[in-house]
């Protein structure tokens, strides 16, 4: 196993290229698709879905490219994450998330850090959110159960469509949110906001936990001695 400062390590650098393909690819499809919105959110999609596959590639070998603290939380819980692992794992996630927002900002001509001023309120929203972090656990508990070699493009896909079926955009992760605060651009959020988005991704992350309990339980040792 690599050293935990290897894998938070990962885990920041990891979760700064997120932010910077999410923010970025978003200041790139604003300025280029000529005021179509849709066009923007299809190429911002596109782009981060894309970028997720890459990262989980790259990085799940070493941290298991949570890039969330919500997943990290709930490998803890799983039992999967070390607990000692799991301020560290968050910690690093959050600073990632935050620099790579800064990192897009610098690419792109704009100022470091600007807060956003774009609401994202309203109970479809809420609702979208808990929905897409459903979602996203259950897509991960699923694919780690059952196809663990297919999680990197299924984590993909499911974002990337998630952008369009969700009314939120399916930000589905506190760190993006927390610094997606941070950006003036097309994947803003007023700050206002981020408090109840964070609410509804826990409680969609904790219905993913018992859920995925249930659907997929998970087998002790003692318990396989009637097939061996």
């Amino acid at each position: 196993m690599e050293t935990l400062s290897k894998r938070t390590v990962a885990e920041a650098v990891g979760t700064a290229f997120l932010l910077a393909a999410i923010v970025g690819s978003g200041i790139a499809a604003e300025r280029l698709s000529s005021g179509n919105v849709g066009l923007a959110l299809l190429c911002n999609a596109i782009a981060t879905g894309a970028a997720l596959v890459t990262l989980i590639l790259v990085f799940g070998p070493i941290s298991g490219a949570h890039l969330n603290p919500l997943v990290s939380l709930a490998f803890a819980l799983r039992g999967d994450l070390p607990r000692s692992a799991l301020v560290p794992y968050i910690g690093a996630q959050i600073v990632g998330a935050l620099a790579g927002v800064a990192i897009a900002h610098l690419m792109f001509g704009a100022p470091l850090i600007e807060l956003s001023d774009k609401i994202r309120a309203g109970s479809g929203q809420t609702i979208a959110e808990a929905v897409a972090t459903f979602g996203l656990l259950v897509t991960i508990f699923g694919c780690v159960a059952r196809n663990a070699t297919g999680t990197p493009y299924a984590v993909g896909l499911y974002i990337a469509a998630a952008y369009w079926f969700t009314a939120s955009t399916s930000f589905a992760n506190p760190a993006v949110t927390i610094a997606r605060a941070f950006t003036k651009s097309f994947a803003g959020i007023a700050m206002a906001d981020v408090p109840v988005f964070i609410v509804a991704q826990c409680v969609g992350a904790v219905a993913a936990y018992f859920f995925a309990a249930w659907m997929w339980p998970r087998v002790r040792p003692e318990s396989k001695s009637s097939f061996s």
